[in-house]
């Protein structure tokens, strides 16, 4: 039992330490100490097919997302770190193929390009496209299933992005 209550001290205290340096958060980001606030711009759109939902979607999801998970202030302008975004792609292709030549499943994707630049750390800034997808039976229409898998896919997209800026993955 004593083993085992000095097992738990050591790892409380290194958790402890981890925190209080600033730098590490138990949500998994890695954002310095001397960055305090975000500018995340409403996304573009210059894809050839159109969703007149996805810009905002794909903004206010990000910003949500980065309120949740990291202690930095969102402003509208001249953030410490800024992103800006614009949705590159909005294809729906058939994935699989039945023996009758026919389209069993469709796959919707999305593709972002992202501008990131950390004025506190200019050397992390960069510019990324990020793509994902959902699959959905080829014998419902885009149209009964868009709301839902561009919910899916948008959630996956502000995961990578956030990964790729302040978690460093």
């Amino acid at each position: 039992m004593k083993r085992f209550l000095l097992h738990i001290a050591a790892i409380v205290t290194t958790a402890l330490c981890v925190s209080a340096c600033g730098i590490y958060s138990f949500s998994g980001t890695n954002i310095q100490p001397d960055v305090k606030t975000v500018t995340i711009n409403y996304f573009e759109y210059t894809a050839l097919k159109m969703n007149p939902s996805l810009q905002n979607q794909m903004t206010e999801a990000l910003k949500d997302k980065f309120r949740k998970m990291t202690r930095l202030e969102q402003v509208d302008m001249d953030g410490d770190l800024e992103i800006t975004g614009t949705v590159t792609g909005y294809d729906v292709k058939a994935t699989a193929v039945t023996a009758d030549e026919v389209a069993a499943q469709n796959r919707l994707t999305i593709s972002v390009k992202i501008n990131y630049v950390n004025r506190r750390h200019p050397e992390e800034d960069f510019e990324k496209s990020f793509s994902n997808y959902a699959d959905y039976d080829s014998t419902q229409s885009l149209d009964a299933v868009e709301g839902t898998l561009c919910e899916e896919i948008v959630e996956k997209l502000v995961e990578d992005i956030l990964n790729a800026t302040v978690a460093n993955w």
